[in-house]
C-alpha cells in the first residue's frame, strides 16, 4: 500500500490542487533541475513490491526503439524538449525516517532527462513517427527555445520577477512550467490541447518503455511489473538436440526431422515459407524458385537502384497483399487447393523464440505507425497489427462470431444476401474450428475477475468470451505475440497450411506499392495482373514484380485503401465509411493489503492472465436497436497505462504508477454510427457522433459500478481532470453523484483518451458500386480479379471483436477466387 502523509495538518486537498494535497516543497531555484518534496509513507505489501532497482542515474538506458535514428532536432529544441519531459515527470525528493527502500528513491528522484529519456522523444519526432501534424511540435519547440515564444504559448507565467523579465521556457522554474503544462490540456484552443496531449504521450510512453542493456526500466520493480513474461525463456534449442544426439546414434532420417524440429523452434513454424530478402538476389531467386515460381532477373548484371526496372519478376497463380485475418485466410485456401501463392507483408517475423515480449520493442517492430498511430486531430489513439499475422498475431485472442442482429442488418438494409447464406455459417464454424476455438478457462486473470465479480454482484449479464487459445493459457503478454504459439493467430493456421503445402512463401518486409491492371480493348473494366512491390536491400530501395492470375489485396481497413487508390481506382467509397469501435475506460485500484482478506489473490497482477475471458452486454443493445456498448478488459501495460491515466502534475502521476499492478481497467466498446476516412496510413480522419458519445458514456457508468462491486478502494476515468474517488470513505449519495458526473463528461474534444483497436468498412461491400467499393465476391467493382479480403469491407460497425467475422468473409472470398482461378486455368 502506498499512502500519502501530509507535512502538515491539514486534510486532502482535491486534486485540483496537487501541490497542497501532496505536500510539496521546492529547492531554491538556482538548481538546474527544481526538486519536490513529498512525503511517503510505504506499507510491507509495497516495500515487498519494490524490490531495489539495479540502475542509477548514470546508467545508460536505451529508447524502446531497436533501430537507431538521428535527432534531427537543434539545441535550442532539445533544451526545449528536455525541460517539457522534466516538466511531466520531474525529480522528486522523497523523504521518510522510516523508509529504506532505494529503488523506490531511484524512482521519485529520476525525472525524465535523467533517464534519458528526451533523446528517445526525439528520435521518435525525427524520424519514426508519422503524423500529419508532427511539424507543430517542432515549430513549438522552436518557439519555447525563445522568450517571446515562450511568452506567446505561456503567458505571464513565464515571466521572471528579474529584470529582463522574459525567459525561455527551460529557465521557467518548475512549479510554473507545471501549472503552464496544465493550462494547456484544456486550453481553448484545440490544438494546443492537442499539442499536450502528444508531448503527454510520447514522454510517458518512451518513459515507461525504455530498457537498459539488461532490458531493465528503473521504474518496473516499483511499480510491480515484471518486464517480459517470468516464464518466457529465450534460449536456443539447438544446443539441447545436439547434446541429446550425442547420447545414442541417429540414422539420415531422424537426423533429418530432428534438425527441422530445432529449427522450427529456433526460426518459427514459417521458416521453411518465408523468404529472407536480405540474402544476395542470386539466392532469393533460388529461393522463390524452390518453392515452386517462376522467378527472372532482369537486372542482375546492371542493377538500377530506385528504378522501375524490376530487380525480380515473380510469377504466380495469386499474390496476396497482407498476411493477417483475411489475407492469412486466401493463401491458406488458395495453396491447399494446389495453386501458387505469394504473400507480402510489410511488416517482419517474429518467430516465438525471437519475440521479445517488452512493450517499448515490440510497439515499434510489430504495430503500424510502429504503435504511435493516432488520427489526424488526435482524438483516437490506434492500434493495428502489422507483422506476419497481422492483428491476429497481437490480439487479445477474442473470436466471437458475427451477432446475429448484424447479419440481419447487412442482409436486410444492405442487401447481401452472403451473410444469410449457409456458406457464410459454414465458414464461421470452419474458421472457428481452425482456431481451436473455446469458451472455458482455468484461472481468470486479475482484470477479468473484477469485470466478472462486479456484474454478479450487481446482476449484470456477463459471460464468457470465446477464445482462440486452450483453457490454461494463463499469459498476458499476447499483445506482444504469442511465445508459445498456442493462440491460433494466421501464423500458426492459414499461412502454415499455405507453407506445409509446398505451395506459398511469404516476403516479409515488403511494401506494395501498386496493383497492375491493364484494359483490352472493348471492355470497360480493366483486369488486375499482379503488384509492384520494393524492399531494402543492402540500404538501397529495391522495386520488384509480381506477375499474378490472381490479386487479392488484404492490408487491414487502414492499408487497403491507400493502395487501391495508388493504384488508379477512383470509387468514391474507397476509403471511406471507417469505423473504429472506439473504446473509453475507467479504473478501479485493488490494493493488496497483507493484513486483511485481499481479493483479487496478493500474487495476481493486472498485466497476467487471459487478456480477455469475460464480457458483459448490458448495454450492448439499447433500445433494440442493435447498437451499444460493449463492455470487456484491455491488455495495459507500463507505458499505455502511462499514456492514458490522467496526468495533472508530475507527483500524481508517478504515485499513480506505483498502484500499476493493482489498478484493474474495464472498457465500454462502441458499436459506433459515426465514421471516418483513410486519406494514407498517416492522415486518418474520424468523428464520433452525439450517440457514439451518449453510449460510452452510459457503458461507463456500468463499468465504475462494476469496478466499485468488485471491491475497488479507489475508482476514477481518464478524463483529464484526473478525479477519483475513495469508494470505501464516502456515503452512497456521494457515490452516486460521483458516477453521474465523471460518467456524463463530454469524451470528445481531447477530453478523455479513446482507443481504438478495431478497424473497419473502409472499403465496404454492397450490390451496387454507388455505395460501396467492392461486390459480395470481395471484387472490386473497377478492376477485374482484385479482390479484397479484410476488415475494410464490413458494411457497418460490427460491435465486437472482428477476427472471426474477417475470416469468414475472407473464407468465402477465397472460394470465390477459387472458382476463377478453376475457370483460367481449364479456359
Amino acid at each position: 500500500m502506498l499512502s500519502i502523509i501530509l507535512s502538515t495538518t491539514s486534510s486532502f486537498l482535491t486534486m485540483e490542487q496537487p501541490r497542497k494535497e501532496y505536500g510539496f516543497a521546492s529547492h531554491p531555484s538556482n538548481e538546474t533541475e527544481k526538486h519536490h518534496r513529498v512525503i511517503i509513507e510505504l506499507g510491507s505489501s509495497t516495500t515487498s513490491a519494490a524490490a531495489a532497482v539495479a540502475a542509477n542515474s548514470s546508467s545508460s538506458s536505451t529508447s524502446s526503439s531497436s533501430r537507431s535514428v538521428v535527432v534531427s532536432l537543434s539545441y535550442g529544441q532539445m533544451e526545449s524538449l528536455s525541460a517539457l519531459c522534466d516538466t511531466f515527470l520531474p525529480s522528486i525528493d522523497v523523504s521518510n525516517a522510516a523508509m529504506n527502500n532505494d529503488s523506490v528513491s531511484t524512482f521519485f528522484r529520476t525525472s525524465a532527462s535523467m533517464a534519458g529519456t528526451p533523446h528517445g522523444v526525439g528520435e521518435l519526432i525525427s524520424g519514426r513517427l508519422q503524423h500529419p501534424k508532427l511539424y507543430l511540435v517542432r515549430l513549438v519547440l522552436w518557439a519555447l527555445s525563445t522568450w517571446i515564444g515562450t511568452f506567446v504559448l505561456c503567458g505571464r507565467l513565464s515571466l521572471s520577477s528579474d529584470f529582463p523579465y522574459f525567459q525561455r521556457f527551460s529557465k521557467v522554474p518548475h512549479q510554473n512550467r507545471e501549472e503552464i503544462v496544465k493550462s494547456w490540456s484544456v486550453s481553448y484552443l484545440y490544438i494546443i490541447r492537442m499539442l499536450f496531449l502528444g508531448l503527454k504521450f510520447l514522454t510517458l510512453l518512451t518513459f515507461f518503455t525504455q530498457v537498459d542493456d539488461r532490458n531493465e526500466n528503473l521504474s518496473w520493480k516499483v511499480i510491480g511489473y515484471s518486464g517480459p513474461d517470468p516464464d518466457f525463456k529465450t534460449q536456443n534449442p539447438k544446443n539441447k538436440t545436439l547434446k541429446d544426439r550425442r547420447q545414442y546414434p541417429r540414422s539420415e532420417n531422424q537426423a533429418k526431422e530432428e534438425e527441422d524440429v530445432v529449427t522450427e523452434a529456433l526460426f518459427g513454424p514459417l521458416y521453411k515459407g518465408i523468404i529472407n530478402l536480405n540474402k544476395p538476389l542470386q539466392i532469393i531467386a533460388e529461393d522463390l524458385q524452390k518453392s515452386g515460381f517462376v522467378v527472372s532477373c532482369p537486372n542482375q548484371k546492371h542493377p538500377t537502384p530506385n528504378s522501375l526496372n524490376p530487380y525480380l519478376i515473380i510469377k504466380c497463380d495469386a499474390v496476396v497483399v497482407g498476411s493477417g485475418s483475411g489475407g492469412g485466410v486466401v493463401a491458406g485456401v488458395l495453396a491447399k487447393a494446389g495453386h501458387k501463392v505469394l504473400v507480402l507483408e510489410k511488416g517482419s517475423y517474429s518467430a516465438r523464440t525471437n519475440l521479445s515480449l517488452l512493450e517499448g520493442p515490440t510497439l515499434d517492430q510489430m504495430y503500424m505507425g510502429n504503435g504511435l498511430l493516432a488520427t489526424g486531430d488526435m482524438g483516437a489513439l490506434i492500434l493495428a497489427g502489422a507483422t506476419v499475422g497481422g492483428g491476429s498475431t497481437v490480439n487479445w485472442s477474442a473470436s466471437i462470431k458475427t451477432p446475429q442482429h448484424v447479419l440481419e442488418e447487412w442482409c436486410e438494409k444492405y442487401e447481401l444476401e452472403l451473410v444469410e447464406s449457409r456458406m457464410y455459417k459454414e465458414a464461421m464454424d470452419v474458421v472457428c474450428e481452425k482456431m481451436g476455438v473455446q469458451f472455458g478457462f482455468d484461472n481468470e486473470g486479475f482484470n477479468n475477475a473484477v469485470l466478472r465479480r462486479g456484474c454478479e454482484e450487481l446482476g449484470y449479464p456477463v459471460k464468457n468470451i470465446p477464445r482462440n487459445s486452450p483453457v490454461d493459457h494463463y499469459c498476458g503478454w499476447c499483445c506482444f505475440g504469442c511465445k508459445d504459439g498456442r493462440k491460433k493467430g494466421t501464423s500458426e493456421t492459414w499461412l502454415l497450411d499455405m507453407v506445409k503445402s509446398g505451395n506459398g512463401a511469404i516476403l516479409a518486409q515488403c511494401e506494395a506499392l501498386k496493383v497492375l491492371h491493364n484494359r483490352k480493348k472493348g471492355r470497360e473494366r480493366s483486369t488486375a495482373t499482379g503488384v509492384t512491390f520494393e524492399f531494402q536491400h543492402k540500404g538501397t530501395k529495391q522495386i520488384c514484380i509480381v506477375e499474378s492470375k490472381i490479386t487479392v489485396v488484404a492490408g487491414g481497413a487502414l492499408g487497403t485503401p491507400p493502395l487501391l487508390k495508388r493504384s488508379g481506382l477512383k470509387n468514391p467509397n474507397i476509403g471511406k465509411n471507417l469505423h473504429l469501435h472506439p473504446v473509453a475506460m475507467a479504473w478501479g485500484y485493488f490494493p493488496d493489503n497483507p493484513f486483511s482478506a485481499t481479493w483479487p489473490e496478493p500474487e495476481k497482477k493486472s498485466y497476467e492472465g487471459g487478456i480477455m475471458t469475460a464480457m458483459s452486454t448490458v448495454v450492448a443493445n439499447l433500445d433494440k436497436s442493435g447498437y451499444g456498448a460493449l463492455i470487456q478488459t484491455p491488455s495495459l501495460h507500463p507505458g499505455m497505462f502511462s499514456v492514458l491515466m490522467p496526468w495533472v502534475s508530475g507527483i500524481d502521476i508517478k504515485m499513480r504508477m506505483c498502484k500499476f499492478s493493482r489498478t484493474a481497467h474495464i472498457f465500454a466498446l462502441a458499436r459506433d454510427h459515426g465514421s471516418g476516412e483513410v486519406i494514407s496510413q498517416s492522415k486518418i480522419q474520424y468523428k464520433m457522433t452525439r450517440t457514439d458519445q451518449e453510449n460510452l458514456q452510459r457503458g461507463l457508468e456500468k463499468v465504475l459500478r462494476i469496478l466499485a462491486a468488485a471491491g475497488a478502494e479507489e475508482i476514477g476515468t481518464h478524463h483529464r481532470n484526473g478525479k477519483k474517488i475513495n469508494v470505501t470513505q464516502v456515503s452512497s449519495h456521494e457515490f452516486e453523484k460521483f458516477v453521474k458526473e465523471e460518467s456524463g463528461r463530454g469524451l470528445r474534444e481531447l477530453l478523455t483518451p479513446i482507443c481504438s483497436a478495431h478497424q473497419m468498412g473502409s472499403c465496404r461491400m454492397g450490390v451496387e458500386p454507388n455505395g460501396s467499393a467492392v461486390n459480395q465476391m470481395g471484387e472490386t467493382w473497377e478492376v477485374d480479379g482484385l479482390y479484397v479480403a479484410d476488415s475494410s469491407v464490413f458494411p457497418t460497425a460490427l460491435g465486437v471483436n472482428p477476427m472471426v467475422t474477417v475470416q469468414a468473409i475472407a473464407y468465402c472470398t477465397a472460394q470465390s477466387v477459387l472458382g476463377v482461378l478453376s475457370k483460367k486455368k481449364n479456359g
